[in-house]
């Protein structure tokens, strides 16, 4: 078992308080910290104790640090990353493909010589990224596309004249037409659109209309940082999602999604491919997004735990990972598994025992143990794991 050094990733739309307390940090800090990287991704890569990166380790030793399982199914790599997310502000509206998407499109700009470090580079890698976003805290998303029947009566609703294309397309030929159609406006189309959308939004908002008045809010908020940008009408027709601290969502491969607010525990497959659709300043490779979107419509389910080895397992229809949260008393329990293994601490204290060695870990500090390896721990403690998800 290690002891792991993690990076810290100092997005604008980051908070400056929730992963600095989660540190020890000074808080606020002076500016925001919105990711906490746990894990072996080339990017970011956790440092062992003893001074290590873990995808070094694990490209060295990988049968022993991953397990014969995980190496015969994903290779010498560690298959998952593992990061605490906290937003003050909303990300972009993004999505992420299929490995054979991914595969594909990596293919096509390496042969087209896109620098890997460009920021017009759409694939960073060859993998897919599906993720689960555990709450910490309460947390709003918008994931996936809502019932057509309600995104036309939310988009009706508003009687902005500019909208009847939008909602013809949607009666039409659904969200395969509006989309495109969308983001195919011209930009001074499109910023009228916008403009003329988020006052009426924000006139419901101010008579306290209680249908759609989160959806409304958001697109209203969404278009004085982001003015001008078909994000915010898109915005519109997505679900709208609050967890409570416990609840969790899954995103798989095309799922259309903007988390808006919150901190939570996030784990996906370890990749960094995210094709933006807009809300962002960052590169939108619009054309891509339409090929990877999932434009299926209906209600995206809240994740509630089962009772699992070890903890409160979510559940989720991917072999990359596998995530729990472990409640520590002052007995031991134990947290082997097959897979190997992150464990973060965020409340109290863990001592983690193996018959070689015991690691304690406070809050904020985490730890990487080897596929297999005897583990028991006690607390009190709060400790997420992440690990796979291998039969």
């Amino acid at each position: 078992m290690w002891q792991l050094q993690n990076a810290v990733r100092h997005y604008p739309w980051g908070s400056r308080t929730v992963i600095p307390e989660l540190l020890g940090l000074p808080s606020p800090a002076d500016r925001p910290h919105a990711e906490l990287w746990m894990g072996a991704h080339p990017d970011e890569p956790s440092v062992r104790s003893d001074g290590v990166p873990l995808d070094k380790a694990i490209a060295e030793e990988p049968e022993l640090l991953l397990g014969p399982e995980v190496v015969n199914r994903f290779g010498a790599r560690l298959p998952f990353l593992m990061k605490v997310l906290a937003a003050d502000q909303p990300l972009s509206l993004q999505a992420h493909p299929t490995n054979e998407q991914a595969a594909a499109g990596f293919a096509a700009e390496e042969a087209a010589g896109v620098p890997r470090d460009s920021p017009t580079r759409t694939f960073k890698d060859r993998s897919h990224k599906p993720e689960i976003l555990l709450a910490l805290t309460p947390f709003e998303a918008l994931c996936g596309f809502r019932p057509v029947e309600e995104s036309l009566h939310c988009l009706a609703k508003l009687q902005v004249p500019e909208l009847k294309p939008t909602i013809a397309a949607l009666a039409r030929g659904g969200l395969r037409a509006a989309i495109p159609q969308l983001i195919a406006l011209s930009p001074e189309n499109r910023g009228a659109l916008v403009d003329a959308v988020a006052e009426a939004a924000a006139g419901f908002v101010a008579a306290h209309d209680p249908e759609f008045i989160n959806t409304y809010r958001w697109a209203a908020s969404l278009a004085e940082t982001y003015p001008g940008d078909p994000g915010v009408v898109i915005s519109l027709m997505c679900n709208h999602l609050k967890l409570e601290p416990g609840e969790a969502v899954f995103m798989p491969a095309g799922n259309l999604h903007a988390y808006l607010s919150g901190a939570g525990v996030e784990v996906m497959a370890s990749s960094d491919n995210v094709l933006r659709g807009g809300l962002t300043g960052k590169h939108v490779d619009l054309a891509a997004l339409i090929e990877v979107l999932d434009f299926t419509d209906g209600r995206v389910p809240v994740l509630h735990p089962v009772l699992g080895p070890g903890g409160l397992r979510y559940p989720v229809p991917v072999e990359d990972f596998d995530l729990t949260r472990c409640q520590l008393g002052d007995q031991a329990g134990t947290l082997t598994t097959r897979g190997p293994q992150l464990l973060l601490c965020t409340e109290g204290t863990a001592v983690l025992s193996s018959a070689e060695e015991s690691l304690t870990l406070g809050k904020g500090e985490s730890a990487f143990v080897p596929a297999g390896t005897p583990v028991s721990a006690h607390g009190p403690a709060v400790l997420y794991r992440a690990t796979t998800n291998v039969p």
